[in-house]
């Protein structure tokens, strides 16, 4: 078999690869590790030729892998007759480099096939510009590498620079510009998006996260009867989608589905969906849907609270809910240590509607935590009060006579103060159930 490492197809896609993994201490705890890379090759379209492990205190510097184990490796590439070696670690450009001329075969980090598969999965124009821009950021130190072979070609000598080293650096301009101009564009996608989602406050937002596969799509499907894309597959969607839910109490509320986590999710595609979770950087209530039939479910809420704090929206009301309740049934003593150790949490199954009483009841008491019900008679014609209490609160029905409304109205905590000093400036003002005066953002 030959391979020649300067030339690398963009795709991962009908091939065959040997799965590796390096862990060190303290990683890779489970019984079968190598189980999600395996998940994510499958959803890149690629067949599994076998897997290898290893467990060292540090990364070997040259290829990561030991020398004994790549020898391992070697000869199961080689007996298997595979195209690639995918890693489940993220080597550096000149680790694959070394592991591709001993192995005579591709070898791709776990990154790289990330990245394949949300270039493959990306609908919306602004899904396929973040991924470009993660690409390009993630190719960008490797494109030395990409160009060896025409380097090769070169005449050697200080000031006399071969055609492959002008390529490169032609290359790499072309490629930092291109970044420049996907991050001013993506930059305004996300402005567009805060002014959008700022726009729908007028409604209680709630937005799903958590790890990819746990069952988000199936659960916003469920509560709000739609037709949202569903597939056993990790990363099935990657754009956000917006729902109506009626919630029992509250009236319509808008949840908003969101591209899912995982463990070691590349920086760049953090960053470049930035605009694409704007809903769950605004909403009102976090539900973070987690799989209680993993057997690494708490790696993965851990995986999802770090790409959380990653965006900067870790301190928000946030209800756990425990996905997937249908697949313990025959172990259902499983659930009990997960219940002793998220006593908060939300035990469902989006798939059989168990549960979704009590998740809807624990979503009505999070909304209404910072909020108090009152009624308010204002003069006729005082627009502007109006709609102050429909931006800031939600209107539960409105009466009119020949000089008044009366609006019954659910409002924030925060807001009190303000209503306060309207009354003081309007006495023909009334109202029923404001809240003893306290400190508030008002005052």
């Amino acid at each position: 078999m030959s391979f020649d490492s300067s030339v690398r197809t963009g795709s991962t896609a009908r091939e065959t690869a040997v799965l590796a993994g390096v862990y060190l201490d303290g990683e890779g705890q489970s019984q079968s590790p190598l189980d999600e890379l395996a998940g994510l090759a499958e959803a890149a379209g690629i067949s599994e030729a076998g897997r290898i492990i290893q467990r060292r205190r540090k990364p070997e510097s040259a290829t990561y892998i030991g020398s004994g184990k790549l020898d391992e490796l070697n000869e199961l590439v080689h007996a298997a007759d595979a195209d690639l070696v995918i890693f489940d670690n993220n080597l550096a450009p000149g680790q694959t480099k070394n592991l591709e001329e001993s192995l005579k075969v591709k070898v791709i980090d776990r990154t790289e096939l990330i990245l394949d598969i949300f270039a493959s999965r990306a609908r919306t124009s602004e899904a396929r510009l973040a991924v470009e821009l993660a690409q390009l950021e993630y190719s960008l130190p490797r494109l030395k590498r990409m160009w060896s072979h025409l380097e090769r070609q070169g005449v050697g000598g200080v000031g006399l620079r071969g055609p492959g080293e002008k390529q490169l650096e032609v290359d790499r301009r072309l490629a930092q510009k291109r970044i420049l101009d996907l991050k001013a564009e993506l930059a305004q996608i996300h402005r567009r998006r805060q002014r959008e989602v700022a726009a729908r406050k007028t409604s209680r937002t709630l937005s799903l996260v958590g790890y990819t596969n746990a069952g988000k799509s199936t659960l916003i499907n469920k509560l709000t009867d739609s037709d949202v894309f569903v597939k056993d597959q990790l990363f099935a969607t990657l754009d956000t989608r917006t729902r109506r839910w009626s919630l029992p109490g509250w009236g319509p509320v808008l949840i908003s589905d969101t591209v899912g986590f995982i463990r070691d999710l590349p920086h760049h595609l953090v960053a470049s969906f930035r605009a694409t979770l704007e809903e769950a950087n605004q909403a009102d209530l976090l539900l973070h849907v987690a799989d209680a039939s993993s057997s690494e479910i708490h790696e993965q809420i851990a995986a999802v609270c770090e790409v959380l704090t990653d965006l900067g929206i870790r301190e928000k009301d946030t209800i756990l809910v425990l996905n997937k309740i249908d697949a313990l049934a025959p172990h259902s003593a499983l659930l009990t240590p997960l219940l002793e150790k998220y006593p908060n949490a939300v035990p469902i199954s989006a798939k059989s509607g168990a549960g979704l009483e009590q998740l809807t009841a624990a979503v009505s008491e999070a909304l209404s935590k910072e909020f108090f019900d009152l009624t308010i008679t204002i003069p006729i014609g005082n627009g502007r009060l109006e709609a102050f209490l429909a931006r800031e609160g939600e209107v539960l029905s409105k009466q009119y006579n020949e000089t008044s409304a009366v609006i019954h109205c659910r409002i924030p905590q925060h807001v009190s103060g303000q209503l306060r000093r309207e009354k003081e400036m309007l006495p023909e003002i009334h109202i029923e159930g404001l809240p003893e005066e306290k400190t508030d953002g008002w005052n």
